[in-house]
């Protein structure tokens, strides 16, 4: 599926499969894997965040619904996404995490910023904007 240039990012913009015609982007942070990981950091176009987090931290679960909130709001000018260290640390020590929850925004492939520390909807969704 390709999107045109100016089209990608539009808030009013509904991402639709070209085959099926079902959704694309669903305002669900995606869970990536080894497996999935590169394909989405370095193939979309769209900025992506992702959450490191763990099952077992607190902050982490304490956020979570925080972060759903802030993927209905920031979709579809950018995804959300999670790794769950405990289950892919190769990850997590790729990009030298160190402490959870952390966010990280990704742009074409290349890290932009990155945050530590459970956050709120509104602080997901402006620091994610003061970089984009």
């Amino acid at each position: 599926n390709r999107l045109a240039a100016d089209a990608v990012g539009r808030s009013e913009m509904t991402v639709q499969c070209g085959r099926c015609q079902t959704a694309l982007l669903d305002s669900k942070p995606v869970d990536l894997s080894d497996g999935n990981f590169q394909s989405y950091v370095s193939a979309t176009q769209l900025p992506l965040v992702v959450d490191f987090w763990a099952p077992w931290c607190g902050p982490c679960r304490m956020m979570a619904p925080q972060f759903e909130a802030a993927a209905r709001q920031l979709e579809p000018r950018l995804r959300l996404t999670k790794v769950d260290t405990e289950a892919q640390p190769a990850l997590g020590s790729r990009f030298g995490i160190r402490s959870i929850p952390t966010l990280v925004l990704f742009r074409q492939g290349h890290e932009l910023a990155r945050q530590s520390g459970a956050m709120g909807t509104a602080d997901i969704v402006r620091w994610t904007h003061q970089f984009l």
